[in-house]
């Protein structure tokens, strides 16, 4: 708190609590309820100061109401720069879809295609991260959760499926970099994911907390 701020109880309204300066956001990313800011949402914003705002399928109808929302979710952030991220990878993980949006294939695709060629399938996912980066980049969206690096292996829990880039360290990372640099060819961050990793979980971390018990080195 500043000096010379008054003490705020926990339980304070929104409308009470402390505004913190505009110019230095808080390392936190929120969602929100749905596709329009909601009063509320708009003092919490204004008076959080979030880092950025990540979207769910509930937040887009069409694709003038989503600029809407990122537009508004920006000025209750006092008009600064923001992050706005989202989970658009394809397959059965994407925020957006039909009829407004593309429906993108699972990017296990790109791992049987590794299997027959490797080199065009490395230059295919560079195409297809930044096919998927430049529909959001449209948007106002400038951070996408992918690629996904998880390497599953025998007796894991399935979660990861047709979201994996292969079962072997090096076309993983030779897939998951080309899909980043598309990304950023587009003008949109990705973010690798899982950490520490679904690969080798052997239950869904959605619903138990899973146990890995694989050595350092292993992982490494």
């Amino acid at each position: 708190m500043a000096a010379g701020a008054s003490h705020k109880p926990e339980s304070a309204p929104l409308s009470e609590a402390v505004p913190l300066a505009a110019e230095r956001p808080r390392a936190f990313i929120t969602g929100l309820s749905g596709p329009e800011l909601t009063p509320e949402e708009r003092a919490f914003v204004a008076r959080s100061c979030p880092t950025g705002l990540i979207l769910f399928a509930r937040n887009a109808r069409e694709p003038e109401q989503l600029r809407d929302l990122i537009a508004a979710f920006r000025d209750a952030a006092g008009g600064r720069r923001i992050l706005v991220l989202i989970d658009q990878e394809g397959g059965r993980v994407q925020r957006l879809g039909p009829p407004h949006w593309r429906k993108w294939p699972a990017p296990g695709l790109l791992a049987r295609a590794y299997a027959a060629d490797p080199d065009g399938a490395v230059a295919l996912a560079r195409r297809f991260g930044q096919a998927i980066a430049s529909e959001l980049a449209g948007l106002g969206i400038n951070v996408n959760c992918m690629p996904v690096l998880d390497i599953p292996v025998a007796g894991a829990d399935p979660i990861i499926g047709e979201r994996a880039l292969g079962r072997e360290p090096e076309s993983v990372t030779r897939l998951g970099r080309a899909i980043a640099e598309g990304h950023l060819a587009a003008g949109v961050l990705p973010v690798i994911k899982h950490i520490p990793g679904h690969g080798r979980a052997g239950v869904d971390s959605h619903r138990a907390l899973p146990v890995v018990e694989a050595a350092r080195e292993e992982l490494e």
